[in-house]
């Protein structure tokens, strides 16, 4: 089934609502005031079916001034408009208005209605034809079907109906393996059945039983039911009026604006970059100017941060940042419609370029540039959005790409890795975990490089770094700023500087391929005594703060060269404070294999006899030899392996 959203537009009283009730048989003005007042206060909905597998879902908006920001609410994210205009009364101010915010909205393709023929003759209905022509020339209309209809004769309503289904016909099926969105326009509580949501589903595919995540709040709820059109369905797709009967949530958490989505999908943002339109009949737009910001059901306030520039004139395009006074879920390619603080009009929109920009100064001219490049890139392929992303950040995680793409994590690593920009972008881990841009990864090597070789300098006498201290050390540049690199593409370089045989690993050290400490004749005579010393006391171990102090070297390089000493297992380090020379403990080994000839079993007491030292040493030393699975413990014995 293929689902189109059909948006009326037009006057109040020019018989919007009268023309969808005729069309379907469905009465959108479902308030009690709606109907004794006669004029369209809320969003209305109905549904006809085409034929051929192909259904319009209608909204039905409110035509009075009062009720443009309701009018908005449903406006966004419909795909073609039924622009409504009375042959009694031609071209009024809310056409203008409901227009321009059509425009605005990106809105593509559409039909003119001229309502009310009945009460009209021919050549005034030619007048008013005539006047709705060169009302939309130059616009997406130009050249539209324009029908005289009349809901209460009938006449025209057939020809409309094939209209709209050549409309159909004519649009592609909208992408289902996007994320899933729902706008909520209304929430209520159903008796029997509990808190529920409507909405026209904006992306994606949203089934029975799944888990929904509500932003901004982060709350999450449960899909008990599902109706699409009214009717009971186990899952709703894109483009389909539905209704989502919610477990967990109360009505009070929920209201108009609030948009569901999957999961640990996405994130709320009140930062967006924007590219912005005025239209000619705006005042102009100064820097930090507050405006009203209406995108799908969601309304608040914002300022407005022009970049580069200190004034949008009206007729105009310009980037700008809108900070908002209430964050929201907002994604690359989203059409929102701005108003005037106070008096409240219609004064320009526009499309969000970047959901999760930093705050910056108005004045860079870098941000213009790579703003102009990410819409470029966002009409043409995925994947150089995400390299432009990189491009700016360097290194990003899936889940974070997927929050500023709207792309599913499959499709960011299948663009990643077979799209245009496939050669400047990596995936790390696996699983894939991020993305980071070639260059940037590049400079990450030879960050790592030169952190090493500043560690071989300043610490001759030490052979390697640890792998956490080499990371504090390196920095991926981004965004001007230097940083640490994450723990995956640190391991992915780490990895491939191994591969390239520029670095070493030893044990848990990282050093440069090839490094080796280097001793000058004091520091070889000093580790020489240290040797000897440890050497010639057998298992009767020095203390070693004395054997340091009694050499020419000072404090610090002596106990450098001990660990060197160490780490070459000329000495072994048994307990804190009991560093004995391997030809001790290797003698002590001989003498348990002697030992184990007559007799396997040996107490602590038997022990200090046989190694010929006090309890001060045989305990560490026998703890030492269970490690080592020289001996194992039972009971007060050992037994010798």
């Amino acid at each position: 089934m293929k689902y189109i959203v059909i948006g009326t537009a037009g006057h109040i009283d020019h018989g919007k609502s009268a023309l969808v009730m005729a069309l379907t048989g469905t009465d959108p003005d479902r308030l009690a005031e709606e109907k004794q007042r006669g004029i369209t206060i809320d969003l209305g909905f109905a549904h006809l079916d085409l034929g051929d597998g192909m259904r319009a879902a209608f909204v039905d908006v409110p035509g009075h001034e009062r009720f443009v920001k309701n009018m908005l609410a449903g406006a966004t994210g419909i795909d073609a408009v039924l622009l409504v205009i009375a042959a009694d009364e031609s071209i009024k101010p809310q056409t203008r208005e409901h227009f321009d915010i059509c425009r605005l909205l990106g809105v593509r393709r559409g039909l003119i209605a001229i309502t009310k023929s009945d009460l009209t003759d021919s050549d005034t209905l030619e007048l008013v034809r005539l006047e709705i022509q060169e009302f939309v020339a130059g616009s997406f209309l130009e050249g539209a079907p324009v029908l005289a209809v009349s809901a209460r004769t009938g006449k025209g309503l057939e020809t409309l109906k094939q209209e709209l289904r050549r409309l159909a016909l004519e649009m592609a099926a909208k992408p289902s393996n996007v994320p899933f969105r729902l706008p909520i326009d209304r929430a209520f509580i159903m008796k029997g059945f509990g808190t529920v949501v409507t909405g026209t589903l904006i992306a994606g595919t949203i089934e029975k039983e799944a888990e929904v995540e509500i932003f901004p709040t982060g709350r999450s709820a449960r899909v008990r039911g599902i109706e699409v059109h009214n009717r009971p369905a186990a899952a709703a797709f894109v483009g389909q009026r539905t209704a989502l009967n919610l477990a967990g949530v109360e009505l009070k958490d929920l209201r108009r604006g609030m948009i569901l989505a999957r999961p640990d999908r996405f994130k709320p943002s009140a930062l967006l970059d924007c590219s912005l339109s005025l239209l000619p009949s705006a005042r102009p737009v100064k820097n930090r100017a507050r405006v009203h910001f209406h995108c799908w059901t969601a309304e608040t306030v914002a300022e407005i941060s022009i970049v580069g520039g200190k004034e949008i004139a009206p007729a105009t395009n310009a980037f700008a940042q809108l900070r908002l006074s209430e964050p929201g879920l907002f994604l690359p390619g989203d059409r929102f419609i701005i108003r005037q603080f106070s008096p409240l009009v219609t004064i320009g929109g526009g499309e969000v370029v970047d959901n999760f920009p930093a705050k910056y100064r108005t004045a860079d001219t870098q941000r213009q540039s790579f703003l102009a490049a990410l819409t470029e890139a966002g009409q043409a392929d995925p994947s150089l959005r995400i390299e432009l992303l990189l491009r700016s950040a360097r290194e990003i995680s899936v889940r974070e790409l997927v929050a500023r793409t709207g792309h599913e994590a499959g499709e960011i690593l299948k663009a990643a890795r077979s799209g245009p920009a496939a050669g400047q972008v990596m995936v790390l881990g696996e699983p894939p975990e991020a993305l980071i841009h070639t260059d940037a990864f590049r400079g990450l090597l030879e960050s790592i490089t030169e952190a090493l070789a500043r560690f071989h300098a300043a610490n001759p006498l030490t052979p390697g770094t640890s792998r956490e201290e080499l990371r504090a050390q390196a920095r991926l540049t981004a965004q001007g700023a230097k940083r640490p690199p994450s723990v995956v593409s640190f391991q992915a370089a780490i990895a491939s500087l191994v591969r390239e045989h520029r670095i070493e690993l030893r044990k848990d050290e990282v050093a440069l391929a090839g490094h080796t400490v280097q001793l000058d004749d004091q520091e070889a005579a000093a580790k020489q005594e240290i040797d000897r010393a440890f050497e010639l006391a057998g298992l009767h171990v020095p203390a070693t703060d004395e054997v340091l102090a009694s050499l020419r070297v000072d404090r610090a390089r002596a106990g450098k060269i001990l660990q060197i000493l160490v780490k070459e297992k000329s000495l072994q380090k048994v307990a804190d404070g009991l560093i004995f020379h391997h030809s001790a403990l290797e003698a002590l080994r001989k003498l348990l294999e002697e030992r184990k000839a007559h007799d396997s079993r040996l107490s602590v007491a038997a022990f200090k006899e046989l190694a010929g030292v006090s309890r001060k040493y045989a305990i560490p030393l026998l703890e030492y030899l269970d490690r080592e699975r020289i001996t194992r413990r039972s009971g007060d014995e050992r037994i010798i392996l």
